[in-house]
């Protein structure tokens, strides 16, 4: 019998100035565990006349994870939070609610050639959280657990797993977890997953019961404990998910909660710049993403 509930494939999405490969969410499939969104950025090849350019714009109910494989970008907030996120490194901001922040190219690399590549992730909050106060943590690549198993690297990224605890400071029982293979391996490790998992497959590709599956596919799984696969040469995938909450999440834009009221408000907020509910960006005060309008059918 297959384990694989659903296979997801990346879809093309435009946030702006740059194109990603969405993921999460999914008509079929809203959530992983308390994953709400993932999009996979690039690998984008960038000329000295291109930057990456998202301008202020806000977030509630929700953390956010943003991970690169290669490239670099400037991390500003209404917290007052200031930082290169570089490869490696995890940037964990918590919108509670209310937070906004920018994300753009370094100043240092606006005039070069660059490349960007990563995943940005949304992580839901526990209802009784959705309103907690907003808060950042950046954790630099050399904090997060690292380890060799059944001849792979892993990596836990955040959360809990194999007896492991990230340092990334999250609100739930989930788990994020880096697989690298050199070689062909075999990988067994569903007993050390809960609630809900998936495996989103970065390059290479992974053979499971008959099938091999490549790159930017998500195969969700029906059973966590039952995760088990073989790792062709060459080969990175990410393993997430943990246990679901029981409230349905309701996404609009930017805005992530259990109440739309909520989000109907942090709409109007934020297109009446009330600075009460969304205080500026610290450095970058001059521009911001202005609400986007309804569709026309």
């Amino acid at each position: 019998m297959s384990n694989t509930e659903l296979i997801i494939e990346e879809r093309a999405a435009d946030i702006g100035n740059f194109m990603v490969g969405r993921l999460l969410p999914f008509r079929q499939k809203r959530a992983v565990g308390p994953f709400t969104f993932i999009d996979h950025m690039g690998p984008a090849r960038m000329s000295k006349e291109e930057s990456l350019d998202v301008a202020p714009h806000p977030h509630i109910g929700l953390s956010t994870l943003t991970y690169l494989f290669e490239g670099s970008i400037q991390h500003k907030d209404s917290l007052g939070s200031d930082i290169e996120i570089k490869p490696g490194a995890v940037n964990w901001m918590t919108a509670g609610k209310g937070v906004v922040h920018s994300e753009r190219t370094p100043d240092y690399l606006r005039d070069s050639e660059k490349t960007l590549h990563g995943l940005q992730i949304w992580v839901a909050l526990p209802k009784h959280l959705e309103q907690m106060e907003p808060s950042f943590a950046h954790i630099e690549e050399k904090e997060i657990p690292q380890w060799n198993d059944q001849g792979a690297q892993f990596k836990l990224i955040a959360g809990t797993a194999f007896g492991k605890t990230s340092p990334v400071p999250v609100h739930s029982e989930l788990f994020f977890i880096e697989i690298k293979s050199t070689d062909k391996q075999q990988i067994t490790i569903g007993e050390d997953l809960y609630g809900e998992s998936a495996l989103y497959i970065l390059n290479g590709s992974i053979n499971s019961e008959g099938h091999n599956y490549g790159p930017k596919q998500i195969l969700v799984a029906k059973d966590s404990t039952l995760c088990s696969f073989e790792m062709e040469p060459e080969t990175t995938i990410y393993i997430f998910g943990g246990i679901p909450f029981e409230e349905e999440r309701y996404i609009h834009w930017n805005f992530v909660n259990s109440d739309k009221e909520v989000i109907e408000k942090a709409k109007k907020d934020w297109e009446e710049q009330n600075l009460n509910a969304f205080p500026k960006v610290v450095g970058d005060e001059n521009d911001y993403v202005p609400l986007p309008k309804p569709r026309r059918i």
